[in-house]
């Protein structure tokens, strides 16, 4: 989405509209903020939120880490002022007390209106950013960006089809894990027993998603796979204990092993990821779970692998 910004000091941008009259609160897909978009507002069709028909304004709907929230509401709150002519404002919403600032910029050469606001979330935070074009700025005003923001409520969880659906591939088989979480709409999500409040790692948990420019070449894949399994985020004192090449669902693939420490507690964690490679993309599976729990856990990670289908 061109031209919408983080706001300053770790800000947000927000959305306007029309008075928000009584209706239900919309949710863009696989998203656990949502609110009554203004009139003339509907679902974007290449972001997650809400765009005019034209595409000029736009609302971008999205979560960060549960942390920004309380960043943010603490900047706020040591500069009440704002920064140069930019005043946070905060405003009760359904979800919580969210804070939110506006401001004019420039789209190009156009002039707009921008707006954000972060509200709290359970283990996450809300983040809407709105840009209005000066010539729209009469029907949606600040005002009724306001009323908008107002109407801004949460979900404790997405709805496990709905997340689904919104990957570009089926799985068939999710092996009993008890949390399903998209990590990035369309892109990933994470498969696992642990929650968000108590943390991943001292549980099994699966992050499958695509990536791309990966070696078409068979004798550049180990290497490949072996320097991605050393940057797995959150791994420390990494060992690679194995990795070759094998065929899963008949393509070609490479697994790789590592044994390492993971989380604020230190869990002696074994790690395989599998990629299976493709013409433009790849897919990229990380299964984490701690060493006592592996073997058990091992035979759930191959079932979901094993499982996973491309679409159409």
């Amino acid at each position: 989405m061109k031209s919408i910004r983080p706001l300053a000091a770790l800000a947000l941008l927000i959305a306007s509209a029309l008075p928000a009259v009584a209706a239900d609160a919309v949710f863009p897909p696989g998203l656990r903020v949502g609110m009554v978009p203004l009139i003339g507002l509907s679902q974007a069709k290449t972001f997650p939120g809400f765009e005019s028909d034209d595409g000029g304004v736009k609302v971008l709907v999205t979560e960060l880490p549960p942390d920004a929230y309380g960043e943010v509401a603490n900047a706020f709150k040591a500069n009440p002022g704002g920064v140069g002519s930019i005043k946070p404002e905060k405003i009760d919403t359904p979800a919580g007390l969210a804070y939110y600032t506006i401001e004019t910029g420039k789209d190009g050469t156009a002039t707009v209106r921008r707006y954000s606001m972060i509200v709290p979330g359970t283990g996450f935070s809300g983040y809407v950013a709105v840009q209005i074009p000066e010539n729209a700025t009469k029907i949606y005003s600040d005002d009724a960006v306001r009323q908008m923001f107002a109407t801004a409520v949460t979900r404790k969880e997405v709805p496990v089809d709905e997340q689904l659906a919104r990957m570009p591939f089926r799985i068939t088989d999710l092996a009993d894990f008890k949390n399903v979480r998209t990590l990035s709409p369309g892109a990933s999500i994470v498969l696992a027993d642990g929650d968000e409040a108590t943390g991943f790692e001292p549980k099994p948990y699966m992050i499958i998603g695509l990536i791309g420019a990966t070696p078409q070449q068979a004798e550049d894949r180990a290497r490949f796979a072996q320097e991605a399994a050393m940057q797995i985020p959150g791994m420390r004192e990494s060992r690679i204990t194995m990795s070759e090449p094998i065929r899963v669902n008949g393509q070609p693939a490479m697994e790789t092993r590592v044994d390492g420490v993971s989380g604020k507690d230190k869990t002696q964690v074994t790690v395989v990821q599998w990629i299976r490679f493709g013409g433009g993309t790849s897919l990229r599976i990380i299964a984490s779970a701690p060493r006592d729990q592996w073997s058990e856990a091992f035979t759930r990670f191959r079932a979901v692998r094993d499982g996973i289908q491309p679409k159409g």
